[in-house]
């Protein structure tokens, strides 16, 4: 196993089971201080390191880590370099603050390494160059094709053999904590033949997972299925916020939209798929039989458990669904595999997403689409409040993290507000 992922591995940094940065995990991400300085980062326990003054100080310097890779202001130079010199700087991390180091403490405290979460603002990890969106749920395509199609042919016919995506908008992708704006756009009023100028009505979270890869393949070439994973750097939640009644209109003949494009939101911490090892799961067996460019073995699914709450301005945060990642049909290698087969090139920073994670059970559903089964059922906050699609000043916040033996591996919390 990996030096950074030893299970009995212990820091002199303090922190209990419950914590999602434990010593194991080392994400990476991106904070600013209140005087404006960015610093690329990692965080045990509540502590946040400054990667930025690790660098200055020398402390990277017996590794094969290009120079000043920590000194932007984006995880962008770290990507484009090899897997192999991740791994090294997360080894290396987790040996400076190994409990057999603790003499280390004093010295990182007058060199600005640590810093105390309340006196810092997270930022923007990577700069997203492209954004890819998948529908990859089955469950979730399923309950959106009963929803609005034949409840007997939910799937569209290329469903089980491609997995289903969009080109979306990376300028619009924020950081957790940042307001979302409620859209407006053209609506079809239920029973009219003309459409009206409004604001959107229906405003709707979905949950989902990205993943942000390093460096990429040529314009041409094609990435296979089975060294996929050595192109993905790691991973965040994602919710990629959705007006329905502005997509309803829309969609027909060419997708997703001004229905998307307003919003999406990432966690700050980029998790590696090292980090994530113990958690893989085999993932539903593929029927029909995929294509060979398709196929893999393996272990390519990853049980981490989701959770969504809704927050109103009233109410205390109320939990709406709880999924898990492994629920995923087509899986990131996959994804990844039949984005890069036309030829279409991947750059370092690029951000797909997993698509709604929905479960089989209606506690597990990503959406509120799903959740009011269109708006016929409704939503109880803890205080009595009903919903059946987001309010302004509801806050939706997303939680993710994956449990094995005495191992806990989190992605913090990704929140965003509504706002008129």
């Amino acid at each position: 196993m990996l030096s950074a992922n030893n299970i009995e591995r212990k820091s002199w940094i303090k922190y209990d089971f419950h914590c999602d940065f434990p010593i194991q995990n080392i994400p990476f991400g991106v904070f600013k201080t209140h005087n404006n300085e960015f610093h690329i980062a990692t965080i045990i326990g509540k502590t946040v390191i400054s990667l930025k003054n690790l660098e200055k100080n020398g402390y990277f310097n017996d590794i094969s880590l290009n120079n000043k890779t920590f000194q932007g202001k984006s995880l962008n130079k770290l990507l484009e370099q090899k897997k192999s010199i991740w791994r090294e700087v997360r080894n290396k991390i987790a040996d400076l603050f190994d409990i057999k180091n603790k003499n280390f403490e004093q010295k990182f405290i007058k060199q600005d390494i640590l810093f105390h979460q309340k006196d810092i603002s997270m930022a923007m990890p990577v700069k997203i160059g492209d954004y890819t969106d998948f529908y990859s749920s089955k469950d979730h395509a399923t309950n959106v094709g009963k929803m609005f199609r034949d409840p007997e042919n939910a799937l569209l016919p290329n469903w089980l053999h491609i997995p289903v995506g969009y080109h979306g908008r990376s300028s619009s992708i924020v950081i957790s904590g940042t307001n979302v704006k409620r859209p407006k756009g053209q609506i079809l009023p239920k029973g009219e033949k003309k459409p009206i100028f409004s604001e959107s009505k229906l405003l709707d979270f979905e949950l989902e997972m990205g993943f942000i890869t390093g460096r990429g393949n040529d314009l041409g070439e094609s990435i296979n299925v089975e060294n996929a994973e050595d192109y993905i750097f790691g991973l965040c939640l994602f919710n990629d916020w959705s007006a329905r009644d502005i997509q309803k209109w829309e969609y027909i003949p060419l997708g997703p939209f001004l229905g998307k494009s307003f919003n999406s939101s990432i966690s700050p911490w980029i998790v590696t798929l090292d980090a994530l090892e113990p958690f893989r799961v085999k993932g539903e067996k593929q029927i029909p039989e995929v294509l060979d460019y398709l196929k893999f073995k393996g272990h390519k699914n990853f049980d981490i458990n989701l959770e969504v709450l809704i927050q109103s301005k009233t109410s205390n945060p109320t939990i709406v669904t709880k999924s898990n990642f492994k629920y995923m049909y087509w899986n990131m290698a996959q994804q990844l595999a039949h984005h890069t087969v036309n030829g279409c090139n991947i750059n370092a920073g690029d951000l797909l997403a997993s698509g709604t994670i929905s479960g089989p059970n209606k506690s597990e559903f990503g959406s509120m689409l799903e959740l009011s089964w269109a708006g016929t059922e409704e939503i109880t906050l803890d205080n009595g409040e009903k919903r059946k699609f987001l309010e302004n000043g509801d806050t939706v916040i997303m939680k993710g993290f994956g449990i094995k033996e005495n191992l806990r591996i989190g992605f913090g919390e990704l929140f965003n507000t509504i706002i008129k």
